[in-house]
């Protein structure tokens, strides 16, 4: 095991190094080094390339890859179905109902700035983050009430789905009565892409969705005793409602932040985690956290690395995900029977 985690930790920097390097404009690797050493390389092109828009996307899919895929695993952990995932419980359509208000009733947009049909001046881009951030802590908020009374897992996913259809009922009406343009920037927005993390804006993605990271790794022991059943965790004095509440507390934190500045990306949260346990072999949390965060990162900069690659285009990141999510959810599928 120690083996396969250290060959994991040492693609990722490769593989960030590869999200710096490669593009519509290909630069050396040694220069791009050069350039993260805080020295120029020579080219104010290539300087501006990397830091000011390459470095932001690859981090933006470093700490997305990983909030998802960690919020996948505690909800598959929890409710101890392997099909679990950020998007069964509704938070990510939370989101995008946000974001469809905003888009298709208010004609916001994701440039640099906008106006309501009221006269209001906004900034397009951060309005849109709010809104679908706001969107997904409604729906958050709505299941740690709702939880204080129900106490039944299953119950809890399915009035997650329902939470799911409802979302997207309404949307589909507001995509109905919009206008083409503002169709065809909520669509745009529904691809998913790293690339919407400004400079200015990466502190702030990458605290909080280190403050739900951090959640989710202080309740490595938690999901260990969960392994045994709620019976047994109660036994031996875990306190399940406790459980609840900050499991849905970090996924709501961690779908909301990387729903609201990269869209609803897709299969990441469900897939990795089983890529991750497919890697170490092993349901001790202890180990299978640090693999998710580490499987997901490491599958979000390389589905970046395809999106990326074409020349003078950017493959939708939606259209790449599947690729990896989909085969892996088919195997165990097929492997539980």
């Amino acid at each position: 095991m120690r083996k396969k985690m250290t060959l994991l930790a040492l693609s990722l920097p490769i593989l960030f190094l590869c999200n710096l390097a490669f593009g519509s404009v290909s630069i050396p690797i040694g220069q791009v080094m050069q350039i993260l050493l805080g020295e120029s390389s020579g080219k104010a092109t290539w300087d501006f390339i990397v830091l000011q828009s390459r470095l932001p996307q690859a981090m933006t899919a470093v700490f997305c890859g990983s909030s998802l895929a960690v919020s996948g695993l505690m909800l598959q952990t929890y409710f101890r179905n392997p099909l679990a995932g950020p998007s069964v419980l509704g938070i990510s359509n939370g989101a995008s109902l946000g974001v469809a208000i905003v888009m298709l009733a208010l004609g916001g947009t994701l440039g640099a700035g906008g106006q309501m049909g009221n006269g209001l001046h906004f900034s397009g881009s951060m309005m849109v983050i709010l809104a679908a951030f706001i969107g997904a802590v409604i729906v958050t908020a709505l299941y740690l009430v709702v939880t204080n009374f129900i106490k039944n897992n299953l119950v809890i996913l399915i009035l997650g789905i329902m939470v799911g259809y409802l979302t997207s009922s309404v949307v589909t009406l507001l995509n109905f009565f919009a206008t083409v343009e503002n169709v065809h920037s909520f669509v745009s927005w529904g691809m998913g892409s790293f690339s919407n993390v400004t400079t200015a804006q990466l502190p702030l993605f990458c605290c909080i969705s280190s403050a739900g990271i951090a959640i989710a790794l202080l309740l490595t022991k938690s999901f260990n005793m969960l392994l045994l059943g709620e019976n047994y965790a109660e036994n031996l004095g875990a306190n399940i409602k406790n459980i609840r509440r900050m499991v849905l507390i970090s996924t709501g934190i961690l779908t909301a932040v990387t729903t609201a500045f990269c869209g609803p990306v897709s299969f990441i949260g469900l897939a990795v985690p089983h890529i991750a346990r497919l890697i170490i072999c092993s349901e001790d949390h202890r180990a299978l956290i640090p693999a998710t965060l580490m499987s997901g990162a490491a599958i979000a900069m390389l589905c970046n690395i395809i999106c990326i690659l074409p020349q003078q285009m950017i493959i939708p990141l939606n259209a790449v995900t599947p690729l990896f999510g989909a085969p892996v959810i088919i195997y165990i599928i097929m492997k539980k029977r």
